[in-house]
């Protein structure tokens, strides 16, 4: 099944948030350390709301750690600095879909590494939308070009 990963997150609510969306939709969440904010359980919780006992949440301590840990799974990463739309995208179930850092994305080894790299086609010269509602437009598109809707 698809999971999401989240580079370095920087906002503990949009963290939440993500908890969330992949609790209900029965998808893994990976977040990729350290953050951006001291990881207390609780306020994580408290954002998360209770939806986080249902969340199927693994912590990696870095980069290399996550690699390790998914080396036969492709990592598409979701970028402004893509030409390919999500929506001609061909996903895979196993396919790990990895959300960089909200103030600055992912660095350059990272962007290089990924094994696919998608965009959300957007309006004139705006720069990006929300992590989290960026995430759920794509994980919806996989879901359906999966037939996991």
């Amino acid at each position: 099944m698809l999971r999401i990963a989240m580079y370095q997150p920087d906002i503990p609510q949009n963290t939440g948030a993500m908890i969330r969306l992949c609790a209900c939709l029965g998808l893994g969440l990976d977040i990729i350390e350290p953050c951006g904010f001291p990881w207390n359980e609780r306020k994580i919780k408290q954002s998360a709301m209770d939806y986080y006992e249902h969340a199927d949440i693994v912590k990696h301590a870095s980069w290399d750690i996550f690699l390790q840990n998914y080396k036969e799974r492709r990592i598409i990463l979701m970028t402004t600095k893509s030409s390919i739309p999500y929506t001609e995208f061909k996903f895979k179930d196993d396919d790990i879909l990895l959300a960089g850092r909200e103030s600055a994305g992912v660095p350059d080894e990272v962007h290089e590494s990924a094994d696919g790299r998608i965009m959300i086609p957007m309006s004139g010269e705006l720069r990006s939308i929300n992590v989290v509602n960026a995430s759920a437009m794509i994980i919806g598109e996989g879901l359906r070009q999966l037939q996991k809707l």
